[in-house]
């Protein structure tokens, strides 16, 4: 009996498994990119480019001026080498959104962000996020603080 279970359990979890895995439809990356669009992951992906040319800089060009120069004007070299990583940012984010999201609650979000509203959301997004997490760490310290005299108190 519980053999007869277990491979009856297997092949439940072996079927759900394989319908996790499969590849979302055309229509559903379609959608998804276009939320990945609206939502400018992109421009968020493109700005990791400088961040990642300046730390390559100083390793490269080793206080060298003739090699910055050189640096300095490979923009096309560096937009060739960096746009497939882009391309790829985009589509795993859109295969994220695509596996977590059905069509219609994609064609939702986006027509969210798509409003004035939601592009103002994604505009203040940055500063929002650092003003958050500076008052998690306050607050938290303050209760650290806190709870520190407390059980101080108590446990003597």
């Amino acid at each position: 009996m519980s053999r007869r279970l277990l491979t009856i359990a297997g092949t439940l979890l072996f079927l759900v498994g394989g319908a996790a895995a499969q590849a979302p439809s055309p229509e559903t990356m379609a959608v998804a990119r276009k939320l990945v669009a609206t939502t400018r992951l992109a421009d968020q992906y493109r700005a990791q480019l400088p961040v990642i040319l300046l730390t390559l800089k100083p390793v490269l060009v080793q206080d060298r001026p003739e090699l910055e120069r050189k640096y300095n004007s490979q923009t096309e070299l560096i937009a060739d080498v960096y746009r497939p990583f882009l391309n790829s940012m985009i589509d795993q984010m859109a295969t994220v959104f695509a596996s977590s999201f059905t069509v219609d609650e994609m064609k939702q979000i986006e027509a969210f962000y798509a409003q004035p509203a939601g592009q103002k959301l994604l505009q203040k997004w940055p500063a929002l996020t650092q003003q958050s997490a500076q008052i998690g760490q306050d607050v938290g310290r303050k209760a650290a603080d806190e709870l520190k005299l407390r059980l101080s108190e108590v446990l003597r």
